[in-house]
């Protein structure tokens, strides 16, 4: 096969704006360099950040137009000096863009292995959840077993792939969702307790559940208002750690209380980490993520798989926070 003379079907924002501004393109088939692979896509995952890069939000220099920053699929070619991946191989990836595409190129250091009980459609949904989740779960807020956990937005991709890993580790969940569909596919999962935030109020039912004592942890991805009500939620020597800001990126703080419980409050973003980092992240969670998933013990929960030639409607059942789970597109000429 001539990669060089060949074309792909790709996805792109046409201009910034709304899900309508997604078009369908030819592009060149990529190339790997040195250190990276080449991937047919299997499928790709549908994240936020594609939403922020749709209506032109700043992304990373040199990040690709084409959107999607994780996908699984068949390694087509390999870059010189890549030891771990050989033609054939299933995978899946942590990419800077081009996700939505028939092939994407992915840093070698920035794949992993795909278990034989997962699907290379449903190992889509992994990447983006695996390294936001050890990262800002374990490493930053250091969660171990017999540990309280509070984990807002539970019913997505990312906050039902925490609850899971939270659970085999050991932890006690206790999660916020909206609405009694959401609540439910939380209770399915086993957790501690899931609060329907339309109905009831979250501080009040953990002041109830732990008597008083709080959560050790808080996985934030609402910002706003919500960081305040989460302190007051917290343990002495709890840890907040914030994902998102959905509700603002501003907010006030009570230094005392921060003091007097000794909290400590961190955060962080995926993807303007280094090559170097995402590359120490991915060996994390190879030795401690990739053996749950293998095991079952950890799934991605997906809601809706379509077509690469229906990534607006991805893009809005995203932009509604009507999907239970991960959203996926997957391509037709697998």
């Amino acid at each position: 096969m001539n990669l060089l003379a060949e074309t792909i079907n790709a996805v792109i924002a046409r201009e910034p704006g709304g899900p309508d501004v997604l078009q369908s393109v030819q592009r060149p088939m990529p190339q790997p360099q040195a250190g990276e692979l080449l991937i047919r896509t299997a499928a790709a995952g549908v994240n936020r950040p594609d939403l922020m890069q749709r209506s032109g939000m700043p992304v990373p220099p040199g990040s690709s137009d084409v959107l999607g920053l994780e996908a699984a699929g068949t390694v087509a070619a390999v870059g010189a000096g890549v030891t771990d991946f050989v033609v054939g191989d299933r995978v899946m990836a942590l990419l800077s863009g081009g996700g939505y595409a028939e092939y994407c190129v992915a840093i070698a250091e920035h794949c992993l292995p795909v278990p034989q009980a997962l699907s290379l459609e449903h190992a889509a949904g992994v990447p983006e959840a695996a390294f936001t989740v050890w990262h800002n779960l374990f490493e930053l807020g250091r969660l171990q077993a017999g540990d309280t956990v509070l984990i807002h937005g539970a019913a997505s991709g990312v906050g039902s792939f925490a609850v899971q890993c939270a659970q085999a580790a050991g932890a006690r969940v206790i999660a916020t969702a909206g609405g009694a569909q959401k609540v439910a596919m939380l209770e399915a999962l086993g957790i501690w307790r899931a609060i329907d935030r339309h109905s009831e109020d979250f501080v009040e039912v953990i002041r109830q559940c732990t008597e008083g004592r709080g959560v050790d942890v808080v996985l934030d991805n609402v910002g706003g208002p919500y960081v305040a009500r989460n302190l007051d939620a917290m343990a002495p020597g709890g840890r907040h750690v914030s994902l998102s800001f959905l509700q603002g990126a501003k907010i006030e703080l009570d230094l005392q209380l921060l003091m007097r419980k000794s909290l400590s409050l961190t955060s962080s973003t995926l993807r303007p980490k280094s090559r170097e980092e995402k590359a120490r992240l991915a060996s994390c969670i190879r030795q401690h993520l990739l053996p749950w998933l293998a095991s079952g013990a950890v799934r991605p929960l997906i809601y809706a798989q379509l077509p690469l030639s229906q990534a607006a409607e991805a893009h809005r059942l995203l932009e509604a926070n009507a999907n239970l789970g991960k959203v996926l597109l997957t391509v037709a000429a697998l």
